[in-house]
């Protein structure tokens, strides 16, 4: 059930921005500006290093490939236009994983729904995806969160994770569920719904009976988020009608979630860095330089 809900579209206008923040700010880790950039095996690499990484500005896949497209038309020599479409080719394959593990979310078996295909139905009389939807985009999101744990992660206690979404003993109940709307999606799209722990649970004095997740719908079209999720989830037992503790193995398979969580986000966000590295190594050797000249084609040269 649901107790409360809220809504509110922010602005989707704003112009395309320079990704200008500190090197010293956003790189703790030391990375190559152009390493890994064919390495498809980066896509299963997880960092064990603790620290933290800056996060790459909201709008980075768009403006990369806008600022590749810039230095394509100020003119690239053969190796340039390899390292350029090597970024392309990143941004069009790892698009989701980095996106979604930049903020802490897992895209492997333990994702929510994948590239869901988004129904005409679906639109509401305004031309867009009614409010209502994402609601369900997040239920159904979260239902294959928690029963996929049974399955890739925890067989052992496959039938207690089952019956996490069933009134049968230990189950688990939404107390509140809250939306924040970043922009309209209209059909034809597909979506990708992942969600995380918003923090790591603790036994400390005793195992909490309740926990919060974070939810994300991605626009595959956009290559955005076109919402964000909060839940409040209970733990609450039907045999003894009340909310009760967490029980262990929800308790052991969350702290190594959450575990995960973190090395994916420090591996995703070093990933991005990676590539706008790339990038503004390669506007350096074109147009941002004194002797750049935009390359208005042949058929410009032969008017001239």
């Amino acid at each position: 059930m649901l107790s409360s809900s809220s809504s509110s579209f922010s602005s989707c206008s704003n112009p395309l921005r320079r990704l200008a923040v500190p090197t010293s700010a956003r790189r703790p880790l030391s990375v190559s500006p152009t390493s890994h950039l064919n390495a498809p095996s980066i896509l299963n690499t997880r960092s064990t290093n603790t620290k933290k990484v800056e996060a790459p500005p909201s709008r980075w896949i768009s403006d990369l490939r806008s600022r590749i497209g810039k230095c394509i038309i100020f003119g690239c020599n053969s190796q340039q236009i390899s390292r350029a479409a090597a970024v392309l080719r990143a941004l069009a394959l790892e698009w989701k994983d980095l996106l979604a593990g930049s903020k802490g979310y897992l895209t492997d078996g333990r994702r929510g729904l994948n590239a869901r295909q988004i129904a005409w139905g679906e639109m509401d009389s305004f031309g867009h995806v009614n409010n209502v939807n994402y609601y369900r985009y997040a239920e159904s999101a979260r239902v294959n969160w928690i029963t996929n744990f049974a399955v890739h992660a925890d067989p052992k206690h496959r039938e207690q994770w089952a019956e996490l979404m069933t009134p049968k003993s230990i189950g688990l109940i939404m107390k509140s569920l809250k939306a924040d709307f970043k922009f309209p999606m209209v059909y034809p799209d597909k979506i990708s719904v992942y969600h995380k722990l918003r923090a790591q649970p603790t036994r400390e004095p005793e195992a909490p009976s309740n926990f919060m997740l974070d939810c994300i719908v991605l626009s595959h079209q956009h290559r955005r988020v076109s919402a964000e999720l909060d839940e409040d989830i209970v733990v609450y037992d039907y045999k003894a009608a009340g909310k009760t503790s967490m029980p262990d193995f929800m308790l052991d398979l969350f702290d190594e979630t959450w575990k995960l969580q973190e090395a994916e986000e420090i591996r995703a966000r070093t990933r991005i860095w990676e590539l706008i590295d790339a990038v503004e190594r390669l506007e350096k050797e074109t147009w941002n330089r004194e002797d750049a000249v935009e390359d208005m084609g042949s058929a410009a040269k032969g008017s001239a």
